[in-house]
């Protein structure tokens, strides 16, 4: 009986310590520069060491990646789970005729797919009609119902009346917008009402294709941007600024948004402006990349549309003007799990390949307020990937997934 005791005693002992985990490979991007022969040691959730091979500590179990590549888990900065790409399915299909349930059970499955494809972090830019489903979706992941990334969700973006939404039908009836429409003082209740149900952050659309012929044209005057900031910031909360327009631009940038997504009519003034005032660009490359091949029919091939050069140059411009670059893709646009795309036209358009890794890593964990993300680094969260080849020499290694961890668990 007392050996019984003795060993129940040793065994919940046990229970209480914790498994180190050692990964190691022949070349480590700690997010911020690529070491050669490095690896980190996991307990918990947390990173407890980091260091060339040789100088780690004992661990309970090691991993080691031959010809791979460790770096941080990868943070995609624009995705949409609640929405697939529209020669699947037009977005006015995807907002008037599926239920939201519907759209919350695929979105699980797409955020999974955003895990899989080693993007531990997504910040989820709208739900696109479906209401606070992509809340739902955060809270299923963050309670161990479905895998999924860690979530940074905007809910019901914010559009000025008469903007946004789908159009053609008689003007007594009223369609589901996909989004959420204010003016002026009430902008002040809709921000609070979105921070209530869950929303991580507010998203506005600065501009958008209203004008004469379907032109993009701003929305919202400065003041009314300014209240959405204001607002959101007496909460701790950022807000980033749908914007395609340089007039849309520079206004929400004097309003003081966190990101500008998308910025295909830029110009160098209003980037330099962006840098001043400590604004972001996310440059959704990939999106354009997508909808000008199944919207306009373009191959891929020389010659380029109009629209793929504008994005040229836009991070020819980027680049010039120093302002920061954070990478994000718009996916869902084009299909969830094909994240890396974003990083190959990036590169493709001009950034060096550890440009790129920055971004995706460390860069955006800073402009997102991802403090412990971002950076393999003692006492930072646990998440890792680890990829075949070296991705300074090719980017395209992203694609070849060994191993993902979140959180300290590993999922593959």
């Amino acid at each position: 009986m007392r050996q019984l005791v003795l060993l129940i005693l040793i065994c919940g002992s046990l229970k209480g310590i914790s498994q180190r985990t050692k990964i190691t490979a022949d070349k480590v991007f700690d997010g911020l520069a690529m070491r050669e022969h490095w690896g980190v040691i996991v307990e918990k959730n947390k990173i407890v060491q980091v260091g060339p091979k040789d100088q780690l500590g004992e661990a309970d179990q090691s991993f080691d990646f031959p010809g791979g590549t460790m770096m941080p888990g990868m943070i995609e900065g624009h995705s949409h789970v609640l929405l697939y790409p529209y020669d699947q399915t037009g977005w006015n299909d995807q907002v008037l005729k599926e239920s939201r349930s519907l759209r919350a059970i695929r979105g699980s499955k797409m955020a999974t797919k955003n895990l899989y494809a080693g993007f531990t972090t997504i910040r989820d830019l709208g739900s696109e009609g479906a209401g606070y489903a992509d809340v739902a979706i955060k809270q299923s992941i963050e309670e161990g119902i479905i895998e999924g990334p860690r979530m940074l969700v905007a809910g019901r973006a914010i559009v000025a009346t008469g903007s946004y939404g789908p159009k053609g039908f008689h003007p007594d009836f009223d369609v589901p917008l996909g989004a959420e429409a204010a003016d002026g003082e009430r902008l002040i209740s809709v921000t609070r009402d979105q921070i209530g149900k869950g929303a991580d952050f507010v998203k506005v659309y600065a501009d958008y294709r209203w004008g004469p012929d379907k032109t993009a044209m701003p929305t919202f005057s400065i003041d009314e941007l300014k209240l959405i900031v204001e607002t959101a910031a007496s909460s701790g909360r950022d807000v980033v600024a749908h914007a395609a327009t340089a007039e849309g631009m520079r206004r929400a940038t004097l309003a003081g948004v966190k990101t500008i997504e998308h910025g295909s009519a830029a110009t160098l003034e209003v980037l330099k402006l962006m840098k001043e005032n400590n604004v972001a660009l996310c440059p959704t490359l990939a999106a354009t990349h997508a909808v000008t091949q199944y919207f306009d029919g373009w191959d891929g091939q020389n010659p380029e549309p109009e629209k793929i050069l504008n994005k040229r140059q836009l991070i020819k411009d980027a680049l010039k003007s120093g302002v920061t670059i954070v990478a994000g893709g718009d996916v869902g646009v084009f299909p969830h799990g094909e994240n890396v795309r974003e990083l190959e036209l990036m590169v493709d358009y001009g950034m060096s390949e550890i440009e790129v890794l920055k971004s995706v890593t460390s860069i955006n964990a800073e402009v997102f307020g991802l403090s412990s993300l971002g950076i393999l680094k003692e006492g930072f969260l646990a998440d890792i990937v680890v990829v075949g080849g070296d991705p300074t020499q090719n980017i395209s290694a992203l694609r070849e997934v060994k191993m993902v961890m979140k959180d300290g668990k590993r999922y593959k």
